[in-house]
């Protein structure tokens, strides 16, 4: 029984190795790239630039010409004076008719060429959409991983702080056997064991939970193991950039995808306002057609009646002037106004969106900078505060609350410190998502 167990447990650890050996490396770089290739949403965009390349095309089609064939036949049945015969009969004769017209617009109020300019600037507002859900899915992906390994590294803290606890407690325990030390030292010391293995705990659910987020935001199997590298980060060169707010708000007035988007969003109503206006002119349009026709009451073959003596060709022009039409005209034009209207305080919103959004992040970001430095110098003070209460306890002349609290307010400065320089790096990546000038290639040094 002991043997099964033992075999048991063996296999287990070996699939457990197994898996962690399967895991797949995944850097934040690759990240980003599986990120793009999964998203429907990236997907979507681009299928509506293709669609939007179509209607170009159908488009640039209106101005060639219309061609269109029709065939029919007809049997007839009635009473004619035969002239053979000299009488009236009751006659069957069987006919077939061919003919091919052609119409070619010559002006329709120029609602052509509007309808083809709206297009194109419908494609390029597609194209700009297309770039901007790249830049998200881009952002969000990198904020996503920065946030898994910052929840690793409040792990590792916690882990570090059970461990140093851990040490305490053994050297408590010893002390208070030997009665140097109270016993009310040692069950202080177990319970601030047991809170920094409940921090341990907390933090790997964060961990975690992070890791399951991102691997949503990847869209791939989460049934699979994933090994997340830790990128390198410089951290004397994290918080070196050096902004200029006026120059980082025309960054992002010129560059923004959205912006540009909404930009050609306007040019395209307003030229569809241009083409519903143009409905409200007169039309004139060339007009050809060719036909022929088969009948079994005359004496001739099919080839001689269809082919030679029955060809009619035909050539006009057409001017169709509108009078009126239910006010349905006048209607569409109206609402294309409105639209027009409507598009133009968007764009206004969404400028004064932008500017907002980039002086939020600009301040945020010279705050996290002096958060970063004040969290620096506060850990170096709680890491010689700690030393010294350390060293003051082993002698005998520190307390253990002493000790606690200063191994608490360690431990409270090196998360302090971790956060803020993630939020430095995290700020930098959202300003120049704010500016559109976030790509592919995320860098953390």
């Amino acid at each position: 029984m002991r043997t099964g167990i033992l075999l048991f447990l063996i296999s287990f650890f070996i699939t457990i190795g197994g898996y962690a050996q399967d895991a797949q490396p995944i850097t934040l770089d690759e990240a980003i790239n599986i990120a793009l290739e999964n998203s429907n949403q990236l997907e979507v965009a681009q299928n509506n630039v293709e669609l939007s390349e179509r209607q170009v095309l159908s488009e640039k089609a209106d101005y060639l010409p219309s061609i269109n064939a029709s065939v029919s036949g007809n049997r007839d049945i009635g009473r004619n004076f035969n002239q053979d015969i000299g009488e009236i009969v009751t006659e069957t004769t069987h006919s077939f008719f061919g003919r091919l017209n052609a119409d070619l617009p010559i002006y329709s109020g120029l609602e052509n060429l509007h309808s083809l300019r709206s297009s194109q600037y419908d494609k390029r507002s597609g194209e700009e959409n297309l770039r901007r859900v790249r830049e998200d899915i881009i952002f969000n992906t990198a904020s996503n991983y920065l946030q898994l390994i910052l929840d690793k590294e409040f792990l590792r803290i916690d882990r570090e702080n059970l461990e140093a606890s851990r040490k305490t407690l053994e050297q408590v325990r010893a002390q208070v056997e030997v009665g140097s030390r109270p016993q009310v030292d040692l069950y202080n010391q177990e319970a601030t064991v047991a809170n920094n293995e409940l921090a341990v705990v907390n933090s790997e659910n964060a961990v975690e939970s992070s890791r399951l987020q991102l691997i949503q935001t990847l869209q791939v199997d989460p049934r699979k193991e994933y090994n997340f590298e830790t990128p390198e980060i410089d951290e004397q060169t994290a918080a070196a950039a050096d902004y200029d707010l006026e120059q980082l708000v025309t960054t992002a007035l010129e560059n923004r995808s959205d912006l540009k988007s909404e930009e050609y969003n306007i040019k395209s109503i307003r030229h569809q306002l241009s083409a519903t206006r143009g409905s409200l002119y007169p039309s004139l349009s060339l007009s050809g057609s060719v036909g022929s026709r088969y009948s079994d009451g005359i004496p001739l073959n099919f080839e001689d009646q269809f082919f030679d003596q029955n060809i009619s060709r035909g050539i006009g022009l057409s001017l169709s002037i509108p009078i009126f039409g239910n006010l349905n005209r006048r209607t569409n034009v109206q609402s294309q106004q409105i639209n027009y209207k409507n598009a133009k305080l968007n764009l206004e919103d969404l400028e004064l969106q932008v500017v907002q959004e980039v002086n939020q992040a600009y301040n945020d970001y010279r705050s996290y900078v002096k958060q970063l430095e004040s969290s620096e110098k506060a850990l170096r003070a709680a890491e010689r505060s700690y030393q010294t209460q350390k060293e003051r306890y082993e002698v005998g002349a520190g307390t253990l609350i002493e000790l606690s609290d200063a191994n608490a307010q360690y431990t409270e400065a090196q998360a302090s410190r971790a956060q803020a320089l993630f939020r430095v790096i995290f700020q930098q990546q959202l300003l120049d998502y704010y500016i559109g000038r976030l790509n592919q290639d995320i860098t953390l040094e």
